[in-house]
């Protein structure tokens, strides 16, 4: 059974509960997918089974800090590690410019024997493929956020269920379409403004794509937040099953 890992579920602010979000898709026939990176994946990748050489694919939604900062440590403690296998990253022009950049500053090329990434640039338009194997089918939106970044929708070969991720966004009609009919919507509840969602547009975008389940990420936690209350909210505008995600939740898919 292919799996849907949560490493993180905090908006940008985290706490000791909640790392920033981010979640590995793991299949059937050996594709492992890290979608964004919090601030040290592999030993929680390793808490759940999933060997570093395993990974295949980098997906990087946005270059906001809270989406990458983990990149260099990940990159620099598979290298120390004896990774020799190529790594796909994928994401817009916008991030992987910044990508390279970021490589440079932490002086990558100077990393003697340092295994090949294989970058994927993604035009930002909708319904783009960004990966088709025998495990997934991914397609990319762009979303409305304050720097270009992309949704996700994922559909799951040997089960046929498709998952829905807004990434960071308002609600826009892009979001709805990636979402279409989704088994699992895992969408976003910043709160209400420029950027992003609150919980009941959460479930608003849920009702209108006709989604099974929403999964509310990417939420803020710390002393002055009640996550608890944002899976009320959402049962106002969506009928169906809610949850908020929890670090190291897994989901069958």
């Amino acid at each position: 059974m292919a799996r849907l890992i949560i490493l993180g579920s905090a908006a940008a602010v985290s706490d000791a509960e909640h790392d920033n979000t981010h979640f590995v898709l793991q299949g059937e026939r050996g594709r492992a997918v890290l979608v964004d990176c919090g601030s040290n994946p592999l030993g929680k990748l390793a808490r759940h089974g999933l060997h570093y050489e395993q990974l295949t694919d980098l997906i990087l939604t946005h270059f906001h800090p809270d989406h990458v900062y983990g990149v260099p440590i990940l990159l620099m403690q598979m290298w120390l590690l004896g990774r020799r296998q190529p790594l796909h990253v994928h994401g817009l022009h916008h991030c992987l410019y910044r990508f390279e950049q970021m490589l440079s500053a932490f002086m990558v090329e100077t990393w003697p024997d340092f295994f090949p990434l294989h970058l994927h640039r993604l035009p930002e338009q909708p319904d783009t493929l960004l990966l088709d194997d025998g495990d997934f089918c991914i397609r990319a939106w762009p979303t409305r956020h304050f720097i270009p970044t992309i949704g996700l929708r994922i559909e799951v070969k040997a089960s046929g269920q498709v998952i829905g991720y807004s990434c960071d966004t308002e609600p826009v009609p892009n979001v709805i379409a990636l979402a279409q009919g989704a088994d699992l919507l895992l969408h976003e509840a910043t709160g209400a403004g420029e950027g992003h969602s609150s919980a009941a547009q959460a479930g608003e975008v849920a009702t209108l794509a006709g989604a099974q389940r929403l999964v509310l990420i990417h939420y803020p936690v710390g002393d002055r937040a009640d996550p608890a209350r944002l899976v009320e909210e959402a049962r106002t505008t969506f009928s169906g099953p809610v949850r908020l995600a929890q670090d190291h939740d897994v989901f069958a898919i």
